[in-house]
C-alpha cells in the first residue's frame, strides 16, 4: 500500500503545529479520525512515527526521514495539479526549456515572447543550466529543449544553429586600456574577474591562456554575470562577458566596452534536443522557431 496524500498533508501539519488536536482542527478532521490516520501510517511502515508527550508530539527518527519524503511528495503532487489545471484552461502542451546565461541575457527571452504570442495555448517552463549540465538534461529527458554553447560534447543529440554571440571585455571607464578593439593575449598581464570553472567562457579564457604562454590572472571567480559587472566596477579585475551583457551593465554601472578581435570570441548557440523528429509537437514547434529566429 502507498500512503494517501490526505494522510500525509496530516502527518506534516502535526509536525508543525506539534499537536494532533489542533491539525484535526486545521485539516476540518475529526480528532479520532485524524489519530486513526496516523496510527495506519505508523501500521503500514512497521514504525513509530510520532511520540506523544504531555507538551504536544515529537518526531521520532523515522518520523523526521518521513517527514522530508512527505513534503517532497505534496510539493510534486502540487506542481501535478497546477499543471493538470492548465489542460482545463485550454493550455495544449508544455515545454521545458533549460537555458544557459548567455542565451538568457541575450536572445531567448524576446524569442520565446514571440512564440508565446503565436502559440498562447503552448505554457513554456525555463531554468538556467551551465551548458554542460544542459546536455546532460537533454540526455536524460529532464528537459525538452536546450540552449547551449558550442563546445561541450554533445554526442547522440541534434544540435540545432541557433544564434551567434560576441564575447568582450568589461573595463571600468578610466581604466589604462584605451583601445576600442584588441587581441586576448594584449590583456593578459591585468586582473580578471571571472565565472566560474565549469563555465564554457572561462573554459575558453583558460585555453587561450594557456595558448599565449601566459598565466590567466584570476582575482575572484563568481556566479553571475552581473556580479562580474559589479566586481570590475569596484576595481577588481577586467571581465569578459557577451557583448549584450556589457551593453546593460555599462551605463548604468561606469564600464566600457572593449571588443576582442579574436575570431574564438564569436561563439555559437544551438538548440539541443534528442531527436527533433521524436519530439512532441509544441517542442518540435518551439525548436523550429528559435531556430527560425537565428536566421532573421
Amino acid at each position: 500500500m502507498r500512503p494517501d496524500l490526505i494522510s500525509l498533508a496530516l502527518f506534516v501539519r502535526i509536525t508543525e503545529l506539534k499537536s494532533i488536536t489542533k491539525a484535526a482542527s486545521a485539516s476540518h478532521m475529526a480528532l479520532a479520525a485524524a489519530s486513526r490516520r496516523i496510527t495506519q501510517l505508523e501500521e503500514q511502515y512497521g514504525v513509530q512515527l510520532l511520540l506523544r508527550t504531555a507538551k504536544g508530539v515529537e518526531l521520532t527518527p523515522a518520523g523526521s526521514a518521513m517527514l522530508n519524503h512527505a513534503r517532497e511528495m505534496l510539493a510534486q503532487a502540487d506542481a501535478m495539479r497546477a499543471e493538470i489545471s492548465d489542460y482545463s484552461k485550454g493550455v495544449k502542451g508544455m515545454v521545458r526549456i533549460t537555458a544557459n546565461a548567455s542565451a538568457l541575457a541575450q536572445y531567448l527571452p524576446d524569442d520565446l515572447a514571440s512564440f508565446s504570442a503565436r502559440h498562447p495555448s503552448i505554457k513554456l517552463s525555463l531554468e538556467e543550466e551551465r551548458s554542460g549540465a544542459i546536455v546532460d538534461a537533454v540526455h536524460a529527458g529532464s528537459t525538452d529543449i536546450g540552449i547551449v554553447m558550442e563546445g561541450p560534447s554533445a554526442e547522440g543529440l541534434e544540435m540545432l544553429p541557433y544564434r551567434t554571440d560576441q564575447l568582450g571585455v568589461a573595463v571600468p571607464k578610466k581604466h589604462t586600456v584605451k583601445a576600442k578593439k584588441v587581441e586576448f593575449a594584449e590583456l593578459l598581464d591585468y586582473d580578471f574577474v571571472g565565472l566560474e570553472s565549469n563555465t564554457v567562457i572561462s573554459q575558453i579564457l583558460l585555453q587561450q591562456a594557456t595558448h599565449a604562454g601566459k598565466p590567466l590572472r584570476l582575482r575572484v571567480q563568481v556566479k553571475s554575470f552581473d556580479v562580474v559587472a559589479r566586481m570590475v566596477q569596484a576595481g577588481l579585475g577586467i571581465g569578459v562577458l557577451p557583448e549584450a551583457a556589457i551593453h546593460a551593465f555599462a551605463e548604468s554601472m561606469g564600464l566600457r566596452l572593449v571588443s576582442l578581435s579574436d575570431p574564438w570570441a564569436t561563439r555559437k548557440m544551438f538548440v539541443c534536443v534528442r531527436a527533433r523528429d521524436s519530439l512532441a509537437a509544441p517542442a518540435r514547434q518551439l525548436a523550429d522557431h528559435l531556430v527560425a529566429a537565428g536566421r532573421i
